[in-house]
């Protein structure tokens, strides 16, 4: 059917995903740093994300797309807000900051104070605007990192907010949420701590593109562990 519905201009898209957030009906995604319109048969055509785009990259066309699928947008909210529910409702999502008493810790007893900041500390889990980000120094971590570097709490961690993971175990690309985490707080530094291995590449490679997409000129280091502990470069 001819009907109306948006178009987004990809060349002057800026990826700031307010129209993600302003479309209640779930059509737009932020893909690669850029919004898309995902899903034609959620566009209600009714145009919410327009007022909402800094560049105007948003509007209206008419032109053969599929009908607007009222029934498949409810039953998308329903989910979204049953998952939201589970993912607060879990203990172990719940953000926290931490502040340690090193003094509480006796170096000679061979008790050391942890380093970690804030949780949750899994990438996937993190929420992308927290009070932690603000002014911080970002360590984006490989998991492994922290069992085959012993040093880690104290020559990495100290002083940083800790994000973890592994792209080939989650099977995601992380480049989307760090790029909305640099972009929308004042971070001050990124540094990668990966392994050697080709798959940590991938980690390397997110936050790069990350701190590309940002906009924002920060410092940024790369650092490899080796599998048996040694740093390979830095």
């Amino acid at each position: 059917m001819i009907r109306k519905i948006i178009k987004i201009d990809s060349d002057k898209c800026n990826g700031c995903g307010s129209c993600a957030s302003a479309c209640h009906e779930g059509a737009i995604e932020m893909v690669n740093g850029k919004a898309i319109l995902a899903r034609e048969s959620y566009c209600d055509g009714l145009g919410d994300c327009l007022p909402e785009c800094p560049t105007g990259a948003i509007s209206f066309e008419e032109r053969e797309a599929p009908a607007y699928d009222e029934a498949a947008v409810l039953a998308s909210k329903q989910k979204k807000a049953q998952e939201h529910t589970h993912t607060h409702a879990c203990p172990g999502s719940r953000m926290r900051q931490m502040q340690w008493d090193e003094s509480a810790c006796s170096a000679d007893a061979g008790e050391f104070p942890s380093q970690l900041r804030q949780w949750p500390c899994q990438i996937k889990l993190l929420p992308v605007n927290a009070p932690y980000f603000a002014g911080a120094d970002l360590l984006i971590a490989a998991d492994c990192t922290a069992f085959a570097y012993a040093n880690i709490h104290a020559a990495y961690m100290k002083g940083k907010i800790t994000l973890i993971g592994c792209p080939k175990l989650d099977a995601v690309d992380y480049s989307e949420k760090l790029t909305a985490i640099l972009r929308q707080n004042d971070v001050r530094s990124v540094t990668v701590l990966r392994m050697e291995v080709p798959c940590c590449g991938g980690l390397a490679m997110a936050a790069q593109k990350a701190a590309q997409d940002s906009g924002k000129a920060l410092p940024f280091q790369v650092v490899t562990i080796s599998i048996d502990g040694t740093i390979l470069d830095a």
